[in-house]
């Protein structure tokens, strides 16, 4: 006879391990658009521009990136999406486990930080690329 103080784990329809990836993903993505596109503007605006040059000579995939920067910010994007989309969906819910509850709102207010962050981090990177630069030469900098 089974005890009523035995629960029955039942594994969620996703994995979280999946879902933390896809969030990880997008952080990795986002900082990749301030480091390929935001890093550099920043840096020769403020008259960094020998800082630049040595930047770009020590590590070369930066060319590469700042050439690709219209698929760094649409696959970074795509990727924020998902994570915003998983981490934000209804439906959502803890175990009734109260070790497991805990353990599960902790990892999803850690999932909702590292959303909001990836975002800051892609919307600054966005900014710099695409909208700082027509505003300053907008208003004859």
């Amino acid at each position: 006879m089974s005890s009523p103080n035995n629960h029955v784990f039942e594994p969620p329809a996703e994995s979280p391990t999946q879902d933390s990836a896809l969030r990880w993903l997008a952080l990795l993505f986002s900082t990749g658009t301030l480091i390929c596109c935001a890093l550099p503007l920043m840096l020769v605006s403020l008259g960094f521009g020998a800082a630049f040059a040595s930047m770009t000579s020590a590590f070369p995939p930066l060319v590469t990136l700042a050439l690709h920067k219209a698929w760094v910010f649409g696959l970074s994007a795509a990727l924020i999406t998902g994570a915003g989309y998983s981490t934000f969906r209804s439906g959502r819910a803890c175990p009734a486990d109260p070790t497991l509850a805990a353990a599960c709102a902790r990892a999803q207010r850690l999932s909702s930080r590292l959303f909001w962050v990836a975002l800051a981090i892609w919307s600054t990177g966005f900014v710099t690329a695409y909208v700082a630069l027509p505003i300053r030469i907008w208003l004859g900098y």
